[in-house]
């Protein structure tokens, strides 16, 4: 069977580890052909090209920039990838007849694509919802749903409707997200939604003491406290201006060392406060190179993750599963409307508080640093509900693989 892979995911190889590469290659390995659009941003300097693996097919295009931009750029961007997308299928894959179409959000403008390939080849089609735009865009109050702004909030809603009406099956982050697109897109039948969670190969990335060890000296973390690590995107979606109030209640806990690793539009927040309050039992570090970063996350003892509070849609962030795969408990600041909290607390790997309330993150501070967690238990839960196995499965019970 030859799958359309349909991603802005920025990736060269399937042997790459990320939610979608491991997912691809679950399809390789069950024979099935596999053709990928991945994107090049133009500050790349790079033309189209195709790289071949084995059962594989990666055709990367030039698109505008989307990512750590203004959100005028990122629309203009986003609009132009429609075209480019149909361009390329029309000159790359002319004589490839696609069974299925896989398309991943972000971004909700695919929908040409989808259909016109859909349409040309009679293919069955399957979205992964990972991002519910523009509505997220609306919570962030980055779009507006009435005045100049409500004229684009109205364009791309438009765009979201039809890329669901051209959807055989939709495959959600969890049941949340399923319990919101039904009620809020009525005209969808509700058969056709369903929970394809965020999944990963699960591999073992738990480190020797020795090894944390030696982690930890490198970047000069303390080895007798326990460390809090934030890992990933610094922008207004993790709430960043609440991330630093929460700062602000542990500067003077003596057990407990925190440590934000990662890059994004709200990293000068961060910048600024580091500067100004010099925190001795904190650390503020870019980005780091993906082996070195998979190997600080393990070096640490709980992992973070936070959410605005005005959120209305419900995220399911992935870093969940980089913690967890890592065999850290994990404490979850979020808006009451996801479910990452339930899971995580029903899960008996973690804890969770509503993402205003400081005094709720300090109390779950404490409760961290005080219980130890059974980490077999979590990995089990990891390998149960969200292994790269498990995502194949579902697609395949519901599309005629």
């Amino acid at each position: 069977m030859n799958i359309l892979f349909l991603t802005l995911l920025d990736f060269n190889s399937i042997e790459e580890k990320g939610i979608y590469t491991d997912l691809i290659r679950q399809f390789t390995i069950n024979n099935h052909n596999v053709y990928v659009i991945s994107p090049i941003e133009k500050k790349e300097n790079h033309t189209a090209q195709l790289i071949r693996e084995k059962n594989a097919v990666i055709l990367k295009l030039k698109i505008g920039k989307t990512q750590k931009t203004n959100i005028i750029q990122k629309g203009i961007s986003t609009i132009m990838i429609e075209p480019i997308f149909i361009r390329g299928i029309m000159r790359y894959f002319s004589d490839i007849k696609f069974n299925l179409v896989i398309c991943s959000t972000p971004p909700i403008t695919l929908a040409g694509v989808v259909r016109f390939v859909k349409k040309r080849d009679n293919a069955q089609t399957y979205l992964l919802l990972k991002d519910i735009f523009p509505q997220n865009a609306v919570d962030l109050e980055m779009l507006r749903k009435n005045g100049i702004k409500g004229i684009v909030y109205r364009y791309f809603r438009s765009k979201e409707k039809k890329l669901y009406a051209i959807s055989n099956r939709i495959g959600c982050m969890s049941q949340a997200n399923v319990d919101y697109v039904v009620k809020n897109n009525p005209e969808i039948s509700p058969t056709i939604v369903e929970v394809c969670p965020n999944c990963i190969e699960v591999q073992n990335m738990r480190l020797t003491q020795d090894e944390r060890n030696n982690m930890r000296k490198k970047y000069n973390i303390p080895l007798d406290k326990k460390v809090f690590v934030y890992g990933g995107n610094l922008g207004k979606p993790q709430g960043i201006p609440f991330l630093i109030e929460c700062l602000k209640t542990q500067l003077q806990n003596s057990n407990a060392f925190f440590l934000i690793v990662g890059d994004g539009t709200e990293f000068g927040k961060l910048e600024t406060f580091f500067s100004e309050m010099k925190p001795a039992n904190m650390r503020l570090m870019k980005r780091l190179p993906k082996d070195d970063y998979d190997r600080m996350i393990a070096a640490c003892d709980i992992g973070m993750i936070f959410l605005d509070h005005r959120f209305t849609i419900p995220n399911f962030p992935s870093r969940l599963l980089s913690y967890m795969q890592a065999g850290l408990p994990i404490l979850a600041c979020t808006d009451p409307n996801t479910d990452i909290g339930g899971v995580i607390t029903e899960g008996e790997f973690g804890w969770w508080c509503e993402s205003n309330d400081t005094n709720a993150f300090s109390e779950c501070v404490e409760q961290a640093l005080k219980e130890h967690l059974n980490v077999d238990k979590e990995i089990q839960y990891l390998v149960n509900n969200y292994s790269s196995e498990v995502g194949y499965q579902i697609i395949r019970r519901n599309i005629e693989l």
